[in-house]
């Protein structure tokens, strides 16, 4: 009897002890036991980035330069070929060339941006014409030239010239260029300003001054434009069928003879000559500077090359008078 009391109190004992030893694993696996690491989630690789190179800058639009007015015999040429007459709203592209003779005036334009004005006896050659760059050859003779902001682009205008290896260039100035052919190049900056450059170097003439380029020399230094022009000509005394007219004037001024363009030296003396007719033959010399100054000299030329007309003697004159009557 003892012994089953006995073996009841151990029951509730026994079956708390196994109670327990059963949860013991399950305690250390929820309170104890540190779960694993997740297993890393791999993330796709990046595409590769693809480097779009900038869009490349559209190429100069080519334009060209229109003959806007014309007086007097002006002459285009197309490439090599010949000269041949003009006409208002022709157009010029590059190599094409364009000259004024005697007494004769062009403008040519580029729309908006060039205009370019050119004297008497004077000739101009295109290089280049896109739609920020004007470049053109000033054969000989003189020629004013202004350039601005087409449509709020910046256009540059650049002038060389034959015989020199002088050089202008302008962004939205004006100025006027003379040249000789034979290495006297003068720039007068009329707005903004105007860069000069020839034997590897370069000034700024600002408006309102001018520079000259002589043969072998680089520009000299700016200086402003002069309130006189010098003209001194050295007329015949007695004038003949066929004469030389000699004269003095500024470097790098443009010189006309009765309209005809005369090319003076370095040192600003020009000659030309004349063949003249029987009796009167006026004569105009007129320079002009780049700074816009004129000056001017003429002369009625008289040219009388009939002989005197033959002296008839009386034949009794020679004789001794008669003697008087007694």
């Amino acid at each position: 009897m003892d012994a089953s009391r006995s073996r009841r109190r151990r029951a509730p004992f026994l079956i708390g002890l196994l109670a327990i030893l059963t949860a013991l694993p399950v305690g250390y696996f929820l309170f104890l036991h540190e779960a694993p690491a997740p297993a890393p989630v791999s993330m796709p690789a990046p595409a590769p980035k693809v480097s779009t190179p900038p869009p490349a800058p559209e190429p100069p639009r080519l334009v060209e330069l229109k003959l806007q007015e014309i007086r007097g015999t002006v002459e285009v040429r197309r490439g090599g070929g010949e000269w041949r007459g003009a006409s208002v709203g022709e157009a010029l592209r590059a190599s094409d060339a364009v000259r004024t003779l005697a007494g004769s005036y062009a403008v040519l334009i580029g729309g908006e941006a060039v205009e370019v004005r050119m004297e008497p006896g004077t000739e101009v050659t295109v290089a280049e014409l896109t739609d920020t760059l004007s470049r053109l050859l000033l054969g000989k003779g003189m020629t004013t030239m202004r350039v601005r902001s087409s449509s709020g682009a910046p256009h540059a205008l650049e002038l060389t010239a034959t015989g020199s290896d002088a050089v202008a260039r302008s962004q939205g100035g004006a100025f006027t260029v003379s040249n000789n052919g034979a290495g006297t190049v003068a720039l007068a900056t009329l707005e903004g300003e105007t860069t000069l450059s020839g034997q590897q170097r370069s000034v700024v003439v600002l408006a309102g001054q001018q520079s000259v380029v002589r043969p072998g020399q680089a520009p000299s230094a700016p200086a402003p434009i002069p309130a006189s022009l010098l003209l001194k000509v050295n007329w015949p005394d007695r004038p003949r069928r066929q004469i030389l007219i000699s004269g003095q004037t500024e470097p790098g001024t443009q010189v006309l003879a009765n309209g005809e363009g005369v090319l003076p030296d370095a040192q600003g003396r020009f000659s030309f000559p004349l063949t003249l007719k029987e009796g009167s033959n006026p004569v105009r010399v007129q320079v002009r500077s780049v700074g816009g100054l004129r000056q001017e000299e003429q002369r009625a030329l008289q040219v009388d090359t009939t002989p005197p007309k033959a002296v008839t003697v009386d034949p009794g004159l020679w004789n001794d008078p008669a003697p008087p009557p007694p």
